[in-house]
């Protein structure tokens, strides 16, 4: 079955420096409907403006990755990291028994544009930790790039759950099949232009929530940049 989420059906924020869209009930937001799905637990579309950001705040028992589309975001933790985080990055880091980080747009023009995702982790209490790595659009174009994952397969960011996220970019002809496990979960984020997912036609924003499917199909994309996210049922 495959289950579509609407760009505009999903919560949005105005905070001025900071416009955000909510895929789960978050914050201000709330959706009985729209908790979460499976063991994703946040995908919020965010657009930071320049001289922005979030200051210093704490995590805790949660896998956190930053997904930047457009501009430049800079990112402070009290484990000594400071590192900008740009397009091609992921960047996961595992917020386990505590962390404080800060995220900003340093930039005197020009906004942020990212995805902020949750996952629920498979252990709690953890030392906090923290990975960033770059994915050239090269590994991604016309086919699904295992960017994170349990054991870090193929060169991913290692997760601390039992998920699994792909990246894609898809043009014209460009087409990509994917084996699911039908007794898991899957959950495709267009992040920009248009794309088939299943038959299906989204638009930049949208979601398709699949269960019980063996199998994921993506084509027909018009500078489409997607998220395919494994998940636990």
């Amino acid at each position: 079955m495959l289950t579509l989420r609407r760009s505009a059906d999903r919560g949005y924020a105005d905070h001025g420096w900071l416009k955000s869209f909510h895929s789960f009930s978050f914050a201000g937001y709330h959706d009985p409907a729209h908790m979460g799905f499976g063991n994703l637990r946040v995908i919020n579309e965010d657009r930071i403006a320049a001289g922005q950001g979030f200051g210093t705040h704490g995590h805790r028992d949660m896998e956190i990755i930053s997904y930047v589309m457009s501009g430049s975001l800079a990112h402070k933790d009290n484990m000594g990291n400071g590192t900008a985080i740009v397009p091609g990055d992921v960047q996961r880091l595992s917020a386990g028994r505590g962390v404080m980080h800060s995220e900003f747009n340093h930039e005197r023009a020009g906004q942020t544009h990212f995805l902020q995702i949750w996952i629920q982790p498979n252990v709690t209490g953890i030392d906090p930790g923290y990975e960033q790595k770059s994915f050239a659009d090269a590994d991604k174009r016309g086919q699904l790039r295992l960017v994170a994952s349990p054991d870090a397969a193929q060169g991913s960011v290692k997760l601390h759950a039992d998920a699994r996220l792909y990246a894609g970019l898809f043009d014209g002809p460009e087409e990509a099949r994917l084996t699911l496990d039908p007794t898991r979960l899957s959950y495709v984020q267009l992040i920009r232009g248009e794309l088939s997912v299943n038959g299906q036609a989204l638009v930049a924003g949208d979601a398709a929530k699949l269960v019980s499917e063996s199998q994921l199909h993506l084509s027909h994309g018009r500078d489409a940049e997607v998220l395919v996210f494994d998940l636990v049922a």
